[in-house]
């Protein structure tokens, strides 16, 4: 993961960040978004492409040191 400029993220894939900077599960997320748990880990994949983390874990730190 590096540090780079702002990443362009849909508003699905926001709600799902911050729910993720909240340490939701999977199952939660889907329950509160009213989504399915596959589109959740659809939403997981693709910011994790986007924005080259490896793990939750780095997707979370990456959002925390956005603005």
């Amino acid at each position: 993961m590096q540090p780079s400029a702002t990443i362009p993220v849909s508003p699905a894939e926001q709600r799902v960040l911050d729910l993720l900077r909240c340490g939701s599960s999977n199952r939660e997320m889907a329950g509160l978004l009213f989504l399915s748990v596959r589109t959740i880990e659809g939403h997981i994949s693709r910011l994790l492409a986007k924005t080259g983390c490896r793990s939750r874990t780095q997707l979370v730190l990456w959002a925390l040191m956005q603005p």
